[in-house]
């Protein structure tokens, strides 16, 4: 300070001093620690993506829930016997071919000798149960089940016919229960047809029913010619 004093007394040129508090130095960027603040998105520059919404859940169906009515895991077709036989080697067997509305007649094993001739089960109507696992009967491989009403002593079994008009491979429905059939092996597995025997029987109109329901076609209910209050199998 004295240095610039004696200058200004000799009249030299010298720099004019400071003012107290001003810093003469450029402000330095800022500091490295401070936030940034977010610049507002450059037009044309594309969204950041957002999270998608979480799918909501769909309920589930009553065969996924383990509500399906076990009837419904059946499948019971109108089928056509277009062939009947004695199998050798039986007493009771007949062996039928069994149009059921596939590719080619199942073949199928019903011990029904002692209720029906061979001519009586040709060309015959009759309900079939498709999704059960096949089983050799005195050596012949069945594949379905032909339904037959029994009364209580089972003196009288006679087929349950379908109504004329129902188409053959037509499922018989049952008003008021929903349900896709399931697998041969689930069958077996899942003792559907164990559970579901018991139920089926013929009403006082001869009506064949599940649990009280009718076995419905687009035709209308299926039948017994003569056996009211017996059971279906």
């Amino acid at each position: 300070m004295l240095e610039q004093i004696i200058a200004i007394a000799e009249g030299a040129d010298v720099a004019p001093l400071p003012s107290k508090g001003v810093d003469t130095q450029p402000k330095e960027a800022k500091s490295k620690k401070e936030k940034k603040v977010k610049e507002p998105e450059q037009e044309g520059e594309a969204p950041k993506k957002q999270d998608k919404p979480k799918k909501e859940k769909k309920a589930p169906t009553p065969a996924a829930s383990g509500d399906q009515p076990e009837i419904t895991k059946l499948s019971i077709v109108v089928g056509h016997i277009v062939k009947a036989w004695e199998l050798e080697g039986s007493d009771k067997l007949f062996a039928e071919e069994i149009d059921v509305g596939e590719e080619a007649p199942r073949q199928i094993a019903s011990g029904l000798r002692h209720h029906y001739s061979v001519d009586e089960m040709q060309n015959r109507r009759v309900l079939v149960v498709t999704n059960l696992k096949a089983k050799k009967l005195a050596g012949f491989p069945s594949h379905g089940m032909v339904l037959c009403a029994k009364n209580a002593d089972e003196s009288k079994v006679e087929f349950v016919d379908p109504p004329e008009g129902a188409p053959v491979g037509e499922r018989i429905h049952f008003e008021g229960l929903v349900g896709e059939p399931v697998t041969p092996a689930q069958v077996q597995k899942k003792k559907v047809w164990e559970a579901c025997a018991p139920l089926m029987r013929t009403d006082a109109n001869r009506v064949a029913c599940a649990d009280g329901v009718p076995f419905m076609t687009s035709a209308g209910p299926c039948i017994a010619p003569t056996v009211a209050n017996g059971s279906v199998n």
